[in-house]
């Protein structure tokens, strides 16, 4: 097929496989601060612009489970209107990804605080990191019903991430 099946080019988009018979949206707001209202419109004309008979799959978050942000009552949004207009569908919620320069990912965020010497503050909290090798296993995986996959990857304090990267291990 010379039609595209990958929607976005950004971290997770780039590291797809190509399948012919799932279409990727991987373009929506890559930074769960965003305030600029535009960015989450823009993500929901362009859902809405997608082949409806293609079997989409859509890029979530786990912290709609744990977070009410504008981002996470987006993203609610969002695969609202994937089960409302698409079938079949699946839903991918991620935690944080461990790989790429998005500079809003948690990683880089603390990768670059320290490397310009910029104080932090290091909340009492946990997350969920997931690797690229962990998240290629499970799109390998995706069937060809409707289905909602929480992909958690590896919970870590926040104070235990900083360390890992002080480390040299993210």
């Amino acid at each position: 097929m010379d039609h595209n099946m990958i929607e976005g080019n950004g971290n997770i988009a780039l590291v797809l496989p190509d399948r012919d018979d799932l279409l990727f949206f991987a373009s929506g707001v890559s930074n769960s601060q965003e305030t600029r209202e535009s960015e989450y419109e823009r993500e929901m004309i362009l859902l809405m612009k997608q082949n409806r008979q293609a079997h989409i799959v859509y890029f979530s978050s786990l912290s709609i489970f744990y977070s009410d942000t504008r981002y996470t009552r987006h993203k609610r949004k969002m695969e609202f209107l994937v089960k409302k207009y698409f079938s079949p569908y699946t839903i991918i919620r991620l935690g944080n990804i461990t790989w790429g320069d998005n500079p809003h990912t948690i990683i880089n965020f603390f990768k670059n605080k320290i490397k310009n010497n910029e104080p932090f503050e290091i909340r009492d909290e946990y997350r969920y990191l997931i690797d690229k090798p962990e998240f290629l296993h499970w799109i390998s995986l995706i069937p060809n019903w409707n289905v909602e996959m929480n992909i958690p990857g590896r919970m870590i304090k926040v104070r235990d991430i900083v360390k890992e990267i002080k480390e040299g291990k993210l």
